[in-house]
């Protein structure tokens, strides 16, 4: 049954495109700048993207157990981990750039390992946002079928759209610093929106 502190399907959804964009240009940006640090050789390239797989994946894991915490709202738990993505996003060309300047004589597999741990937290992030968002869809109007599929398909969405502003905007326009920041306020933007409605929610109820 639908409680006093609802969202919307489509104000969930809609901040669901907006963590697939910035998503996306985290990775664009990302594996850009790892490669600039540490080669465009094959295992940088492998474990970049593998960090970006393993990372969703173990992420979801992580949202199905954060799911089942009853003591705090799924869809809170959703912008704690934007704000994390965000807050690191903020920080993470400094800190490549800080971690590559102390490995620099590492040999291909150490950087690759490092290039993986570097990106590996913010991802394990963002893999857990879809589950969270699920479990929430589906306490809240019980149609978990119609939550997954719906779910994931704007959030690809948002992934789609997050790679195309990336490279044929945002990167040309604002270079991987300023497209970081985007992304990062693009996270705490949807921090903002679901802390600040549940908050005001929450008031009105009481």
């Amino acid at each position: 049954m639908e409680s006093s502190r609802s969202f919307p399907p489509l104000v969930v959804s809609g901040l669901f495109i907006i963590s697939g964009i910035s998503a996306l240009i985290y990775q664009m940006v990302w594996q850009r700048a790892l490669l600039t640090l540490y080669g465009s050789n094959a295992e940088s390239v492998a474990m970049v993207v593998a960090a970006f797989l393993v990372g969703l994946g173990f992420g979801s894991l992580l949202g199905g157990l954060l799911s089942k915490v009853t003591s705090i709202s799924p869809v809170v738990c959703f912008a704690i981990c934007e704000l994390g993505v965000g807050v690191y996003g903020l920080v993470s060309l400094d800190f490549f750039k800080w971690a590559a300047s102390h490995t620099s004589l590492a040999d291909s597999l150490a950087t690759g390992l490092l290039a993986f741990a570097l990106v590996f937290l913010p991802t394990l992030l963002m893999g857990a946002t879809l589950p969270l968002l699920v479990s929430y869809q589906t306490r809240e109007f019980a149609h978990a079928g119609k939550a997954v599929s719906s779910l994931y398909f704007v959030n690809t969405l948002g992934a789609a759209l997050g790679a195309f502003f990336a490279v044929f905007y945002c990167l040309g326009r604002f270079g991987m610093s300023g497209s970081v920041r985007i992304a990062a306020l693009l996270n705490l933007l949807v921090t903002v929106i679901v802390l600040g409605v549940w908050i005001f929610k929450g008031r009105r109820a009481s």
